[in-house]
Protein backbone atom coordinates (compact mmCIF):
# COMPACT_ATOMS: atom_id res chain seq x y z
CA UNK A 1 0.00 0.00 0.00
CA UNK A 2 1.47 3.50 -0.98
CA UNK A 3 0.44 6.64 0.83
CA UNK A 4 -1.28 8.00 -2.15
CA UNK A 5 -3.71 5.15 -1.79
CA UNK A 6 -4.30 5.29 1.74
CA UNK A 7 -4.92 9.23 1.11
CA UNK A 8 -8.13 7.81 -0.45
CA UNK A 9 -9.32 5.05 2.07
CA UNK A 10 -12.08 6.32 3.81
CA UNK A 11 -13.69 3.80 6.30
CA UNK A 12 -16.41 1.00 4.54
CA UNK A 13 -20.13 2.18 4.84
CA UNK A 14 -20.89 -0.55 7.35
CA UNK A 15 -21.82 -1.09 11.11
CA UNK A 16 -19.84 0.54 13.58
CA UNK A 17 -18.16 -2.37 15.23
CA UNK A 18 -16.86 -3.94 11.74
CA UNK A 19 -15.49 0.00 11.25
CA UNK A 20 -13.83 -0.34 14.14
CA UNK A 21 -12.07 -3.85 13.01
CA UNK A 22 -11.49 -2.13 9.86
CA UNK A 23 -9.96 0.86 10.92
CA UNK A 24 -7.55 -1.16 13.46
CA UNK A 25 -6.39 -3.38 10.05
CA UNK A 26 -3.40 -1.30 9.65
CA UNK A 27 -1.58 -1.90 5.88
CA UNK A 28 2.54 -2.40 6.07
CA UNK A 29 4.98 0.04 4.12
CA UNK A 30 8.29 -1.42 2.90
CA UNK A 31 11.49 0.09 2.79
CA UNK A 32 10.52 3.39 4.14
CA UNK A 33 12.87 3.53 6.92
CA UNK A 34 15.71 1.19 8.10
CA UNK A 35 15.25 1.42 12.03
CA UNK A 36 11.48 1.38 12.15
CA UNK A 37 8.38 -0.99 10.94
CA UNK A 38 6.26 1.09 9.21
CA UNK A 39 2.55 0.85 8.99
CA UNK A 40 -0.45 2.95 7.57
CA UNK A 41 -4.21 3.16 8.44
CA UNK A 42 -6.93 5.40 7.67
CA UNK A 43 -8.31 8.28 9.93
CA UNK A 44 -11.90 8.06 11.20
CA UNK A 45 -14.57 10.59 9.95
CA UNK A 46 -15.23 12.84 13.09
CA UNK A 47 -18.07 15.95 12.86
CA UNK A 48 -14.91 18.60 13.88
CA UNK A 49 -12.81 17.06 11.35
CA UNK A 50 -10.19 15.95 14.22
CA UNK A 51 -8.85 12.70 14.51
CA UNK A 52 -10.31 11.06 17.74
CA UNK A 53 -7.89 10.77 20.64
CA UNK A 54 -8.51 6.73 21.25
CA UNK A 55 -8.03 6.55 17.30
CA UNK A 56 -4.40 7.06 17.11
CA UNK A 57 -4.29 5.70 20.57
CA UNK A 58 -5.35 2.08 19.27
CA UNK A 59 -3.99 1.76 16.14
CA UNK A 60 -0.86 2.92 17.61
CA UNK A 61 -0.22 -0.22 19.70
CA UNK A 62 -1.96 -2.18 16.59
CA UNK A 63 1.68 -1.30 14.99
CA UNK A 64 3.57 -2.04 17.80
CA UNK A 65 1.44 -5.12 18.77
CA UNK A 66 2.45 -6.42 14.78
CA UNK A 67 6.30 -6.35 15.67
CA UNK A 68 5.98 -8.47 18.89
CA UNK A 69 5.86 -12.19 19.57
CA UNK A 70 2.27 -13.85 19.05
CA UNK A 71 2.55 -14.99 23.06
CA UNK A 72 3.11 -11.48 24.58
CA UNK A 73 0.19 -8.87 25.47
CA UNK A 74 0.24 -4.95 25.87
CA UNK A 75 -0.14 -4.85 29.53
CA UNK A 76 0.89 -0.67 30.02
CA UNK A 77 1.17 2.24 27.59
CA UNK A 78 2.38 6.03 27.96
CA UNK A 79 1.56 8.28 24.90
CA UNK A 80 1.72 12.04 24.74
CA UNK A 81 -0.87 13.57 21.90
CA UNK A 82 1.72 16.10 20.23
CA UNK A 83 -0.72 17.86 17.97
CA UNK A 84 -4.12 17.72 16.59
CA UNK A 85 -4.64 15.16 13.49
CA UNK A 86 -6.28 15.59 10.50
CA UNK A 87 -9.42 13.32 10.19
CA UNK A 88 -9.14 13.69 6.52
CA UNK A 89 -5.59 12.32 5.96
CA UNK A 90 -3.86 8.71 6.81
CA UNK A 91 -1.74 8.17 9.67
CA UNK A 92 1.82 6.22 9.26
CA UNK A 93 3.11 4.71 12.15
CA UNK A 94 6.67 4.18 12.92
CA UNK A 95 7.32 1.28 15.42
CA UNK A 96 11.13 0.82 17.34
CA UNK A 97 11.80 -2.23 18.71
CA UNK A 98 13.66 -1.05 22.13
CA UNK A 99 13.65 -4.38 23.54
CA UNK A 100 12.87 -7.71 23.68
CA UNK A 101 13.82 -9.36 27.08
CA UNK A 102 13.17 -13.06 28.22
CA UNK A 103 9.81 -11.82 29.90
CA UNK A 104 8.90 -8.06 28.45
CA UNK A 105 9.22 -6.69 24.90
CA UNK A 106 8.92 -2.48 25.07
CA UNK A 107 8.04 -0.47 21.86
CA UNK A 108 8.42 3.10 20.80
CA UNK A 109 5.90 4.62 18.30
CA UNK A 110 5.44 7.53 16.58
CA UNK A 111 2.61 8.58 15.02
CA UNK A 112 2.38 10.76 11.65
CA UNK A 113 0.90 12.86 9.42
CA UNK A 114 2.76 13.90 6.15
CA UNK A 115 5.88 13.72 8.22
CA UNK A 116 4.68 16.13 11.34
CA UNK A 117 3.88 14.02 14.48
CA UNK A 118 0.92 13.95 16.00
CA UNK A 119 1.36 10.90 19.09
CA UNK A 120 4.37 9.43 20.46
CA UNK A 121 4.07 6.70 22.75
CA UNK A 122 6.07 4.07 24.31
CA UNK A 123 4.34 0.26 25.08
CA UNK A 124 5.47 -2.73 26.94
CA UNK A 125 4.49 -6.37 26.53
CA UNK A 126 4.54 -9.24 28.47
CA UNK A 127 4.30 -13.51 27.98
CA UNK A 128 1.76 -15.09 30.61
CA UNK A 129 3.20 -15.60 33.98
CA UNK A 130 2.04 -15.96 37.63
CA UNK A 131 2.45 -14.19 40.65
CA UNK A 132 0.69 -12.11 43.34
CA UNK A 133 -2.40 -11.04 42.89
CA UNK A 134 -4.94 -8.34 44.76
CA UNK A 135 -7.35 -5.89 43.14
CA UNK A 136 -9.55 -2.98 43.29
CA UNK A 137 -13.44 -3.75 44.87
CA UNK A 138 -15.79 -2.60 42.01
CA UNK A 139 -18.20 -0.06 43.38
CA UNK A 140 -21.70 -1.35 44.99
CA UNK A 141 -24.83 0.10 43.73
CA UNK A 142 -24.48 0.34 39.86
CA UNK A 143 -27.22 -0.23 37.54
CA UNK A 144 -27.72 -2.42 35.42
CA UNK A 145 -26.42 -1.43 31.42
CA UNK A 146 -29.92 -2.64 30.27
CA UNK A 147 -31.57 0.02 32.53
CA UNK A 148 -29.34 2.72 31.47
CA UNK A 149 -30.70 5.02 28.08
CA UNK A 150 -28.06 4.58 25.05
CA UNK A 151 -26.71 7.32 23.46
CA UNK A 152 -29.03 6.89 20.54
CA UNK A 153 -31.65 7.28 22.89
CA UNK A 154 -30.54 10.14 24.46
CA UNK A 155 -29.02 12.19 21.31
CA UNK A 156 -31.28 10.84 18.35
CA UNK A 157 -33.64 13.04 18.38
CA UNK A 158 -31.66 15.69 17.83
CA UNK A 159 -30.94 16.98 14.13
CA UNK A 160 -27.48 17.85 14.48
CA UNK A 161 -24.23 16.39 12.63
CA UNK A 162 -22.39 16.02 16.02
CA UNK A 163 -25.33 14.18 17.44
CA UNK A 164 -25.91 11.96 15.11
CA UNK A 165 -22.55 10.73 14.93
CA UNK A 166 -22.55 10.23 18.81
CA UNK A 167 -26.15 8.31 18.44
CA UNK A 168 -25.40 6.05 15.49
CA UNK A 169 -21.76 5.92 14.04
CA UNK A 170 -19.81 5.42 16.89
CA UNK A 171 -18.63 1.86 17.77
CA UNK A 172 -19.52 1.91 21.39
CA UNK A 173 -22.93 1.81 23.44
CA UNK A 174 -21.97 3.96 26.31
CA UNK A 175 -24.78 3.97 28.68
CA UNK A 176 -23.76 6.69 31.46
CA UNK A 177 -24.91 6.09 35.41
CA UNK A 178 -25.15 9.60 36.40
CA UNK A 179 -26.85 12.28 34.01
CA UNK A 180 -24.68 12.34 31.02
CA UNK A 181 -23.18 15.64 29.70
CA UNK A 182 -23.88 15.87 26.32
CA UNK A 183 -26.36 18.92 26.67
CA UNK A 184 -26.35 20.07 29.84
CA UNK A 185 -24.82 19.21 33.34
CA UNK A 186 -26.80 18.03 35.53
CA UNK A 187 -26.46 16.26 39.28
CA UNK A 188 -24.28 16.59 41.52
CA UNK A 189 -20.95 18.66 41.21
CA UNK A 190 -18.62 16.03 41.55
CA UNK A 191 -15.16 14.81 40.31
CA UNK A 192 -16.77 11.54 39.60
CA UNK A 193 -18.01 9.61 36.38
CA UNK A 194 -19.36 6.24 35.71
CA UNK A 195 -20.39 4.32 32.57
CA UNK A 196 -21.18 1.25 30.93
CA UNK A 197 -19.86 0.45 27.53
CA UNK A 198 -19.47 -2.11 25.10
CA UNK A 199 -19.12 -2.18 21.70
CA UNK A 200 -22.40 -2.80 19.11
CA UNK A 201 -21.64 -6.06 17.83
CA UNK A 202 -19.49 -8.65 18.68
CA UNK A 203 -15.74 -8.76 17.76
CA UNK A 204 -13.47 -11.69 16.50
CA UNK A 205 -11.80 -14.18 19.43
CA UNK A 206 -7.99 -11.81 19.37
CA UNK A 207 -6.73 -11.06 22.98
CA UNK A 208 -5.35 -8.43 21.21
CA UNK A 209 -7.51 -7.23 19.05
CA UNK A 210 -9.31 -6.32 22.35
CA UNK A 211 -6.71 -4.73 24.29
CA UNK A 212 -6.38 -2.35 21.52
CA UNK A 213 -10.55 -1.33 21.01
CA UNK A 214 -10.08 -0.84 24.79
CA UNK A 215 -8.26 1.89 24.83
CA UNK A 216 -9.96 3.41 21.57
CA UNK A 217 -13.44 3.35 24.66
CA UNK A 218 -11.08 4.70 27.21
CA UNK A 219 -10.84 8.03 25.73
CA UNK A 220 -14.70 8.39 25.62
CA UNK A 221 -15.52 9.74 28.84
CA UNK A 222 -12.51 10.07 30.95
CA UNK A 223 -12.29 14.36 31.49
CA UNK A 224 -16.18 14.14 32.09
CA UNK A 225 -15.10 13.73 35.50
CA UNK A 226 -13.37 17.23 35.51
CA UNK A 227 -16.10 18.62 33.65
CA UNK A 228 -18.63 17.41 36.42
CA UNK A 229 -17.12 18.90 38.98
CA UNK A 230 -17.53 22.23 37.93
CA UNK A 231 -20.88 22.20 35.86
CA UNK A 232 -19.88 22.23 32.81
CA UNK A 233 -20.99 19.71 29.82
CA UNK A 234 -19.62 19.09 26.18
CA UNK A 235 -21.66 22.22 25.14
CA UNK A 236 -20.68 24.68 27.39
CA UNK A 237 -20.11 28.00 25.25
CA UNK A 238 -16.60 28.69 24.54
CA UNK A 239 -15.39 25.79 26.52
CA UNK A 240 -11.88 23.87 24.92
CA UNK A 241 -10.95 20.97 26.01
CA UNK A 242 -8.05 18.51 24.73
CA UNK A 243 -6.42 14.97 25.58
CA UNK A 244 -2.57 16.03 26.26
CA UNK A 245 -1.61 12.62 26.94
CA UNK A 246 -2.78 8.69 28.61
CA UNK A 247 -1.64 5.87 30.31
CA UNK A 248 -3.31 2.77 30.32
CA UNK A 249 -2.66 -0.69 32.42
CA UNK A 250 -4.22 -3.65 31.38
CA UNK A 251 -4.62 -6.10 33.81
CA UNK A 252 -6.77 -9.09 33.11
CA UNK A 253 -7.66 -10.21 30.13
CA UNK A 254 -11.28 -8.41 29.00
CA UNK A 255 -13.92 -8.89 26.01
CA UNK A 256 -14.89 -4.85 24.43
CA UNK A 257 -18.36 -6.90 23.23
CA UNK A 258 -19.62 -7.60 26.64
CA UNK A 259 -20.77 -5.19 29.35
CA UNK A 260 -17.73 -3.02 31.02
CA UNK A 261 -18.10 -0.55 33.92
CA UNK A 262 -15.84 2.32 33.65
CA UNK A 263 -15.74 4.46 36.58
CA UNK A 264 -13.84 7.91 36.82
CA UNK A 265 -12.61 10.38 38.92
CA UNK A 266 -10.44 14.02 38.77
CA UNK A 267 -8.15 14.49 41.86
CA UNK A 268 -7.21 17.88 40.91
CA UNK A 269 -7.14 20.79 38.30
CA UNK A 270 -5.52 23.52 38.19
CA UNK A 271 -3.81 25.85 35.69
CA UNK A 272 -5.92 25.26 32.69
CA UNK A 273 -4.85 21.18 33.31
CA UNK A 274 -6.90 18.70 34.69
CA UNK A 275 -6.08 14.96 35.77
CA UNK A 276 -8.43 12.28 35.88
CA UNK A 277 -8.15 8.75 36.86
CA UNK A 278 -10.43 5.28 35.85
CA UNK A 279 -10.99 1.81 36.39
CA UNK A 280 -12.68 -0.64 34.35
CA UNK A 281 -14.55 -3.34 35.98
CA UNK A 282 -16.31 -6.39 33.93
CA UNK A 283 -19.64 -7.86 34.78
CA UNK A 284 -17.88 -10.44 37.33
CA UNK A 285 -16.13 -7.77 39.45
CA UNK A 286 -12.62 -8.15 38.03
CA UNK A 287 -10.51 -5.05 37.84
CA UNK A 288 -9.65 -5.77 33.59
CA UNK A 289 -7.50 -1.90 33.59
CA UNK A 290 -6.72 1.41 34.83
CA UNK A 291 -6.07 4.83 32.86
CA UNK A 292 -5.19 7.68 33.31
CA UNK A 293 -4.74 11.16 31.18
CA UNK A 294 -4.43 14.53 31.92
CA UNK A 295 -6.38 16.95 30.05
CA UNK A 296 -6.50 20.94 28.95
CA UNK A 297 -9.80 22.42 29.84
CA UNK A 298 -10.34 25.98 29.17
CA UNK A 299 -13.41 28.15 30.02
CA UNK A 300 -13.70 31.64 29.19
CA UNK A 301 -13.18 33.99 31.49
CA UNK A 302 -16.74 35.05 33.24
CA UNK A 303 -17.32 31.42 33.34
CA UNK A 304 -13.77 30.76 34.83
CA UNK A 305 -14.35 33.65 37.36
CA UNK A 306 -17.61 32.06 38.42
CA UNK A 307 -16.23 28.38 38.71
CA UNK A 308 -12.95 29.59 40.50
CA UNK A 309 -15.64 31.66 42.82
CA UNK A 310 -17.30 28.87 43.52
CA UNK A 311 -14.58 26.64 44.77
CA UNK A 312 -13.09 29.20 46.99
CA UNK A 313 -16.48 28.97 48.29
CA UNK A 314 -16.50 25.43 49.05
CA UNK A 315 -12.66 25.94 50.63
CA UNK A 316 -13.59 28.57 52.96
CA UNK A 317 -16.79 26.57 54.07
CA UNK A 318 -14.68 24.26 54.51
CA UNK A 319 -12.51 26.10 56.70
CA UNK A 320 -14.90 27.37 58.60
CA UNK A 321 -16.69 24.16 59.63
CA UNK A 322 -13.03 23.37 60.63
CA UNK A 323 -12.33 26.09 62.79
CA UNK A 324 -15.38 25.30 64.53
CA UNK A 325 -14.52 21.86 65.52
CA UNK A 326 -10.95 22.88 66.68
Amino acid sequence: MTEADAGLLALPSEDPTSSLISLLDLGELEGARTDEDIFLGPSQQQPHHRVFGGQVLAQSLIASIRTVAPDRFVHSMHGYFLRPGDANKPITFGVQRLRDGRSFSARRVHAYQEGTPILSMIASFQGEDEGIEHQSTMPGGIPDPESLPSTADLLGKFDHPVARHWAYERPFDIRHVDPPLYVSAKGKREARNAVWMKTFGPMPDNPNLHRAALAYASDYTLLESILRRHGLSWITPGMNVASLDHAMWWHRPARVDEWLLYVQESPSAQGARGLATGKIFNQAGQHVASVAQEGMVRVPTDLKNKVVGAFQSKVMEHQIRKAGRD
